[in-house]
């Protein structure tokens, strides 16, 4: 199994995690505590057009902020106390939900809340390439998105070396069964898993990055706080013919 770390745009048609942690990802994996379903739009207009077909609540941010007329910013603590009786949320964001759509491979959505499940879903669904992207900074490196890939990566060589996947099966003999192994990270995501791996020092380097500023800034400092707990959730978002559904584990 290849796994490999890029920026901004996918190298496979197989499987691809992206990491928006500041926040788009955090948002949509918190929102399907409340929500059935994510639409993601890629401009204000898109998103207004398609929550009165939907009938949906409308999330979303521009340089941070909520935009004027949306229910709510792009946050994952206004996202999981939200009240409603919709069960679809359209959302538009700066970065995470741009990313998204030119992609030609299944796409999930990950991130530090969910890192565990989404690694292990990301192993049951790909044949032979897991990609983790991060959105950055304004299509730049973000140490955010770095770091919350790197914890996706630890789970995944964990997944793939506990893992006893069927498919991952290469042969049987005189009852020992061998199996097929992470063919190894390239240094650059094994940097970005030894970076991940202390988390006060993440949450430092987190809160002072050039996000964490902006969103502290803005009033934003619970939703940092939120965005780097660690395994909180078990959501795993997929997407599906423009929609983001939950994905259920074999």
């Amino acid at each position: 199994m290849k796994v490999t770390l890029s920026l901004d745009k996918t190298c496979t048609d197989d499987v691809s995690i992206v990491v928006d942690s500041l926040r788009a990802s955090t948002t949509i994996v918190a929102a399907f505590d409340n929500f059935e379903k994510v639409i993601p739009c890629f401009s204000p207009e898109q998103a207004r057009e398609i929550a009165k077909k939907h009938n949906g609540v409308l999330a979303g941010e521009r340089k941070g902020s909520k935009i004027e007329d949306f229910d709510i910013g792009n946050s994952p603590t206004a996202v999981k106390s939200y009240k409603t009786d919709k069960d679809t949320l359209i959302l538009t964001t700066s970065n995470g939900t741009r990313i998204i759509e030119p992609m030609k491979s299944t796409v999930l959505i990950g991130t530090f809340i969910n890192s565990k499940s989404v690694a292990k879903a990301a192993v049951e669904l790909a044949e032979n390439h897991i990609d983790v992207v991060m959105a950055g900074f304004n299509k730049d490196f973000g140490i955010d998105d770095y770091l919350a890939a790197g914890d996706i990566l630890y789970w995944i060589e964990k997944e793939l070396n506990d893992s006893k996947d069927p498919k991952n099966k290469i042969d049987e003999y005189d009852g020992k069964v061998y199996w097929k192994e992470l063919d190894g990270l390239s240094e650059y995501a094994k940097s970005a898993v030894i970076g991940s791996r202390d988390e006060e020092l993440c949450k430092k380097y987190i809160k002072n990055c050039r996000s964490g500023k902006r969103l502290n800034y803005l009033g934003y400092s619970e939703d940092v706080e939120f965005c780097m707990k660690r395994n909180i959730s078990t959501n795993v978002p997929i997407y599906k013919n423009g929609i983001l559904e939950l994905y259920k584990n074999k």
